[in-house]
């Protein structure tokens, strides 16, 4: 007889809200039934029409502190299911308790999680001191535009008078929980470079591509200093250099020429930026755009410009991350953490303030979020389950305002 809990896991991961055309109307259809279930106040808010914001909400004893916010997105990224042994929407689960589907790992394993961890909880009547909200927001996948940086910016969020936000981490292979605390500024840019033109048999000078050539290669110079800091470097309290500690640049668009025989007049290179919290944003722009501009006839347009949103602090003076930490300590579970050296909903609420953790319980997993055969294994849900039954109810019981 299957857990009821991954029986309701598994209908939520067979609702297709795959980018570019998510089910949301189905998947918010799901959660107001689960809602109205568990019993719970619900809310839909819709600041770009289609794309909805789900908010549950359990009223705490003392609704006058800070509420506790559990967020999580409702989108997924594409797939090719060729590549899949088997429906990736089907949430096939295998013999061995594997549940295969898009979204098991990236995240609905975690917003599933929220649902079953408050169902609990309300089952044993055990009232939070803390009014704790629910919220399940479109299109992280795709930049979270449309979906959690107008939800910030709302009144609707502003009455939700949030202290703390849980949010989403990634699986880990060895046996501790990735616990994200800050993220890096994501920055993709075009460089055009313009120059003279003629035949492809000539050596003509100062050409479009020639100018490119030589700004590539002081990106991939920085690149390459910066892939040997994570090789070498260790951060004050000893431990070793990860992804988020440095900055990346790769470049990852080619733009130029008409034919063979013509040596063109412009060329355009795009670059994927992720700069490292520990950089001066201001300073790390001036050295970028004096690569670019070292060349005549070039340009800098940045197609994304995200200012930098912040960490939250991992020390005495942050409550939630003292409860979070000695939490985890008294439950031997380690955890690890870390920059996320990509994006998430996080940072908009960092940006205002708040602070956030991101943490998915997921360990002892490959990695596998925007892969083929994306899976977790149910005892691993169930028991990522009774982590967050304890862990909802110690945060959503803080006392301190």
């Amino acid at each position: 007889m299957e857990n009821p809990a991954v029986t309701r896991f598994r209908q939520y991961l067979r609702i297709k809200t795959v980018q570019p055309k998510p089910d949301y109307e189905s998947c918010t259809r799901f959660l107001l039934e689960q809602a109205k279930e568990i019993g719970l106040n619900a809310n839909v808010f819709e600041y770009v029409k289609g794309k909805p914001i789900v908010l549950l909400t359990w009223e705490g004893r003392n609704p006058g502190l800070s509420s506790v916010l559990l967020n999580s997105h409702t989108d997924v990224v594409p797939v090719f299911e060729e590549k899949w042994s088997c429906n990736p929407f089907e949430a096939c689960k295998l013999d061995n308790g594997d549940i295969v589907a898009r979204g098991s790992q990236d995240m609905k394993c975690v917003g599933a999680s929220y649902l079953e961890a408050i169902r609990y909880l309300k089952d044993q009547d055990q009232q939070p001191c803390r009014t704790i909200h629910l919220s399940y927001v479109p299109d992280e996948e795709i930049g979270g535009e449309d979906g959690m940086k107008l939800f910030v910016k709302s009144n609707d969020f502003k009455k939700l008078n949030v202290g703390f936000v849980l949010d989403e981490g990634i699986a880990n292979p060895n046996d501790a929980l990735r616990v994200f605390y800050g993220e890096r500024t994501c920055w993709w840019i075009n460089v055009t470079t313009k120059g003279n033109t003629g035949h492809g048999s000539q050596f003509i000078q100062d050409t479009a591509l020639s100018k490119m050539n030589r700004i590539i290669n002081k990106f991939m110079e920085f690149r390459a200093s910066q892939e040997q800091q994570l090789a070498i470097c260790v951060n004050p309290d000893g431990t070793s250099y990860k992804l988020g500690d440095v900055t990346t640049i790769n470049l990852t668009m080619l733009k130029a020429g008409v034919q063979h025989n013509v040596i063109p007049e412009e060329a355009t290179a795009g670059f994927d930026i992720r700069v490292s919290p520990k950089v001066n944003l201001a300073a790390f722009k001036g050295m970028i755009e004096e690569f670019v501009f070292s060349e005549p006839d070039s340009t800098i347009e940045f197609v994304q410009h995200n200012e930098g949103a912040g960490c939250t602090p991992l020390d005495e003076s942050n409550v939630w991350w003292v409860v979070f930490r000695d939490f985890c300590k008294g439950r031997n579970i380690a955890i690890e953490p870390e920059i996320f050296p990509a994006a998430t909903d996080s940072r908009y609420i960092r940006s205002i303030g708040i602070p956030a953790l991101g943490v998915s319980y997921i360990k002892n997993t490959p990695i596998l979020l925007h892969d083929h055969d994306e899976r977790i294994n149910e005892n691993l849900f169930l028991e990522g389950l009774e982590f967050y039954k304890d862990l909802i109810n110690h945060l959503a019981n803080i006392q301190e305002s």
